[in-house]
Parts: structure tokens; sequence; C-alpha cells
């Protein structure tokens, strides 16, 4: 019922927001949460989302609690996106909501929370995904507990005048506005619903299996930590920089500590994640390795230590640039993760993040590639899949007809990027090709890795493809684009995207 009523947030977001972003490519995640901002159920939507949100109702609560903001009460809504306060990066808004028990006073007995993908929210590159901002004030707007809502009135000169400051202000306000009046209807539906749920089971069952249902995910990781052995990998960046960890097992405590000591010092580019997204990636891999159908919450956490050095690639300070860091450094962590524990080798490792736009109009999306292949518990071996949005990204492509209908491009080809798979036992599963023609001048932006580094195998299998960012100017002129990488287009141009495949696991040609 819990993961139930998340889903129905989801719907709700999707029918009545106004951005191809949120609308179509359904870059949102909706989640419930308990009284103390810890994570209940979710529904299946973006994972470098749902294991960071808890973060950010947190940290609401500690500013409530130290003053800083004024007692939540009934009807609020509080947007933050602040990625040294439990966010992200700044185009990922999270809009919580407190919910009161229906008639007694007192504090929140739960949390409701959106967090949108939003297509502008200023910074110096149109879609506010720069590829080469050095300082977090270069990405866009950034909030910190700011009210949307107080007891159900909406502060509208408080937003048109945040959205119009600073050098870059957002280009396209009233969509960004849209969409967080989406998220607020999401919220008060999931209040609703568990309101309902509160009349028909009584708050002390809704509050007793809110807590069942972390104990249980406790268990269910408890029981992995069961059958999982130490272990140690390191995943080199693109850029030189390092992702190092180890994997501790504690058999008699049935508990695992998670050390990235080792992982390189924070950069100087935007490739920084904060600890909210180490830790979504953290809870992502152990949620993944679960043989049961839990939902991800904060219970999968219990039995697990975290040991991430502040002032690291993982655990930047401000004002440290961090756009790259949740949608590249995540997957990078995740595979890092994955080939310590020795069950999978990598995805594709980025999420070739493509931005382009002007001053009217703005569009982002990932795009899709290769994941590796691996074993089950019980020693079954599988390939990587083909052409998918893999690990901390679920998010979908925009439909071509909407993509040519909302943006001056048309969608040349998109293919299977046969043989970028890593050989092996079992191969990795293979990336794809997108051509995108443009008919109007554009910024158009690439954040991407595995572009120098291909994604690793396993246990003998072969490493996937390294990805490519390719220009072909109207006059037949070709421009190799660095992996992350800015330029002007004009009508005709053709950007062409292949994508990395995963990596392979066992040597190739043993015996299956």
């Amino acid at each position: 019922r819990f993961a139930a009523i998340a889903e129905q947030m989801g719907v709700r977001l999707q029918q009545s927001s106004r951005s191809v972003n949120i609308r179509e490519r359904l870059d949102f995640s909706c989640a419930l949460f308990d009284g103390a901002g810890r994570l209940v159920a979710n529904a299946p939507h973006i994972p470098v989302h749902l294991g960071s949100m808890g973060a950010s109702v947190c940290q609401l609560l500690g500013a409530v609690a130290r003053g800083e903001l004024r007692p939540l009460q009934r009807g609020d809504a509080i947007a933050t996106n602040d990625p040294f306060a439990g966010g992200t990066h700044l185009p990922d808004i999270t809009v919580i909501s407190p919910v009161f028990a229906a008639e007694t006073a007192g504090p929140p007995l739960f949390f409701v929370a959106s967090r949108g993908h939003h297509a502008d929210v200023g910074g110096i590159t149109p879609g506010s995904m720069p590829p080469f901002s050095r300082r977090i004030s270069e990405e866009g707007l950034r909030l910190r507990n700011v009210p949307l809502l107080r007891a159900g009135r909406y502060e509208a000169a408080t937003w048109q005048g945040l959205l119009a400051a600073g050098p870059h202000p957002v280009r396209n306000p009233e969509q960004l506005l849209a969409d967080l009046q989406a998220q607020v209807a999401a919220n008060r539906l999931g209040a609703e619903a568990l309101h309902r749920l509160v009349e028909r089971s009584g708050l002390v069952e809704v509050q007793a299996y809110m807590g069942h249902v972390q104990a249980h995910a406790a268990e269910a990781v408890r029981r992995v930590i069961d059958r999982l052995e130490d272990g140690a990998h390191t995943v080199a960046l693109d850029d030189g920089s390092r992702i190092a960890v180890a994997v501790r097992i504690d058999r008699a405590g049935r508990r695992a500590t998670v050390d990235f000591s080792g992982t390189s010092g924070q950069q100087p580019g935007n490739f920084n994640a904060p600890l909210a997204i180490t830790r979504a990636a953290v809870l992502y891999v152990f949620r993944c390795l679960v043989g049961e159908a839990i939902p991800l919450n904060d219970g999968c956490f219990e039995p697990l230590d975290l040991v991430v050095p502040q002032g690291s690639l993982l655990h930047p300070r401000p004002p440290a640039a961090v756009v790259a860091g949740n949608v590249e450094t995540s997957q990078a962590v995740t595979n890092a993760l994955f080939g310590a524990l020795g069950v999978m080798a990598a995805a594709q490792g980025t999420m070739n993040n493509l931005s382009f736009g002007d001053e009217h109009c703005q569009y982002y999306e990932t795009i899709c590639g290769g994941t590796g292949a691996g074993v089950l518990a019980d020693g079954s071996g599988f390939a990587g899949a083909s052409a998918v949005q893999s690990h901390m990204t679920n998010s979908r492509l925009t439909d071509p007809e909407i993509l040519e209908d909302r943006f001056p491009v048309r969608l040349e080809s998109f293919l299977i990027r046969r043989g970028s798979g890593g050989a092996g036992r079992w191969p990795g599963g293979d990336g794809v090709v997108r051509r995108l023609r443009f008919l109007a001048p554009m910024t158009v932006a690439i954040l991407s890795g595995s572009r120098r580094v291909p994604p690793f195998g396993l246990a003998g299998g072969g490493d996937g493809a390294v990805g490519r960012n390719r220009l072909e100017r109207a006059d037949g002129r070709l421009e190799e684009l660095a992996g992350c990488d800015q330029v002007s287009v004009q009508p005709g141009d053709l950007l062409e995207i292949a994508t990395p495949g995963g990596g392979g696991y066992g040597t190739p040609g043993a015996p299956l």
C-alpha cells in the first residue's frame, strides 16, 4: 500500500507537469517517509533520487529544530535542491510536504516528497548541465528549504523574484513554476492517500508497518551480507581521478563496511558527487543484490557502515561544482561496488547527458547503452543488456514525434551499436548510436564518461567499447568532441553520439 501511494503520486506528477523532461522522459521520483525523515517506500523511479531524498527531508527537520525555519504546518510545501544539504545537482528540485494528524496538533506524522529534474534552473549553459562549471554558483538556482506553499498559500512573489535573480537567471520560469506546482499536486495526492490509509487501518498500525517494512528490508540485506566476501575495486575516470572502494564483511555482526578511502580528492571540475549521491549508490547496489521484492527504503542501509572521507570526490566541500557528480560519478560508483563484490562487470558507466537550447527552449536527455554481464547468487551467469538505461538512471527517451514537435531538431537515426559489448563467457550488452540534426542555431552541451577509460570486464571478460561524440557540420566537416564539451550549432549540423558497451564476464569461449 505504501508503494502504491508513491506510484499514484508519480502518475499525478506526470499527468500535471508541463515540461518534456518530466512529462515524457519521466525524470522524477516520488516517495513516502516516516516522521523522522526515513525512507519507507517509493515508486520504481530514479535510483539516484530515491536513495538521496531522505537526506533532504532530514536536513529540513534539522533546520526546523535549529530555528532556521519556522515550524512546519498544514499546507506547507518546501522546495530544496542544495547538493550540500541532501540534494544531488541543482536541476533536481525536491518538494517536501509534511503530513499531520487529521484533527490533533503535534509534529508531522509522515512526509511525502517528489523530486523532478527541471529543464532549466539557470546557470551558464541552457539546460543547466554545463560541462565546464567550476563552482556551484555557475550551475543555476540553489535552494535550501524555500517555502513554495505556506499553510496552503502560494508564495508567488518570492518565487518570481528568485527565478529572475543572479547573473544567469532561469530561462523558462513559467515552465519551472508549472512543474513545481505539479510536484505539489503529487504530494497532495500522497498526503490524502495516507490519511485514508490511517482512517482505514488506524494510526498505530500504519506507523507500526512503516517500521516493519524497514526492519524487513534490513534483514533482507543481512541475508545478502551472509553470502558476501570481502572485496575491493578501483575505477578510473576519464579525467584521471579514481574511485576506490573496499567492502569488509563482519560475519558475526552481519554487517558490511563500505569504505571509499583512497578515492581521489574533490576535483576542480564538476564530477564531484555529494555525499547523498554516494549513499544512494551504495543503497541501490545492495538493494539490487536482494533476491526478493522489497521496496527500497532506509532499512536497506541499517546493516551498512559507510566511510567516505570529507573533501574527497564523493564527499566534496562547497562551493564545489557537482552537476556531473549526480549523473556520471554515481554510475562509476555503482560499477566499482559491483566490481568489488565480484558479481557484475561494468555497465556503460555514464548517462551520456545531452542538453541543447537557447533563451526560449531547453532540452535534456540521457542516452542508453550497454550493461555488464555477471553472475547470480546461484552461480548462473547472465549476459549484459543492450540499449537500456542502467543503474542510477531509469528515465525514458522522449518519443521522436514529441521531440521533433517541441524542438527544432530531427532524429535521423537511433540504432544499436553492434559489437560494442565486451567479449566473455557471458558478453556485455551493446551501446547505441544516436544522430540528431539541428534545424536552428543552438548551444549544445555534452557531459559523458567512458570516452577514454572503457567499462571493465570481470573474471577474464573483455572491456566494453568506449563511447564517442562527433559533430558533422552542414558543409561536411567532421569535428571530434570531447567527453565533456560545449559547442554552437547551426541549421544542418548533425550530432552523433555513440554510447559505450558493457563489460563481459568470464573468459570468452569457456563452456557455459
